[in-house]
């Protein structure tokens, strides 16, 4: 394990990205990472690139009209689905393929540590 795996976020939290504690996940700094991180890596049309925050809000919505009868758990993760790009960037599939490596694990140990701070299943309950 490297000696310095973490970030200080704005919060003042020290998060440790190879071993994450939910004790360590802030919604603020959730929402501020998502809402300054460009989808696709600002590759969309306009002035203003299209931010992960306002794709999440826009996958809860899609996932609530196909889904009348969702759990306020499964809107959340829903909502959360990618929220560890509030760290890690929003890194498009066919790279995460190449880097190969362990890339997924980190994403998925980040995911599960923002569903338990949240008081969430560690892993979805429904597909997104």
């Amino acid at each position: 394990k490297s000696s310095r795996a973490w970030q200080r976020m704005l919060s003042g939290r020290r998060l440790d990205i190879l071993d994450p504690s939910p004790m360590d996940v802030e919604l603020s700094d959730i929402a501020h990472g998502l809402a300054r991180v460009a989808r696709w890596n600002g590759q969309t049309y306009g002035d203003y690139p299209f931010s992960v925050a306002q794709h999440s809000v826009l996958v809860l919505e899609l996932f609530r009209a196909a889904n009348l009868d969702a759990t306020p758990i499964a809107l959340l993760q829903a909502l959360l689905h990618d929220a560890p790009e509030y760290v890690m960037g929003d890194i498009i599939s066919p790279f995460k393929a190449a880097m190969g490596g362990n890339y997924k694990d980190v994403e998925n140990r980040l995911l599960s540590a923002i569903f338990l701070r949240f008081s969430l299943p560690a892993s979805m309950t429904a597909p997104v």
